[in-house]
């Protein structure tokens, strides 16, 4: 099952890149957050974005974030396998 996570921002790491450090459940990961770049709404420490395969897809609101998650967690194992591929990855 493929899932889109939710993950705050920690910090811009690369804006030529578009890469932004995020903290998913714990674990911090770059991820490529150039989709959301460009129409006035760029992201920012702080921000909540939904994550699917190193990339950010789109902002939500903490409040929306943290729903989501609760929801995840409640799928079990699947969101443990999200957790364990993400914690497996790596973008530089």
């Amino acid at each position: 099952m493929c899932l889109a996570i939710p993950g705050q921002v920690m910090e811009i790491v690369d804006e030529e890149h578009n890469l932004a450090r995020v903290d998913v459940a714990g674990v911090r990961r770059n991820v490529n957050v150039g989709l959301l770049v460009g129409d006035g709404n760029d992201v920012r420490a702080g921000d909540w974005v939904l994550i699917h395969v190193g990339f950010a897809l789109s902002k939500v609101d903490e409040e929306e974030a943290h729903a989501t998650l609760a929801l995840l967690k409640q799928l079990g194992e699947a969101y443990e396998s999200e957790l364990e591929e993400l914690k497996a990855s790596i973008i530089e």
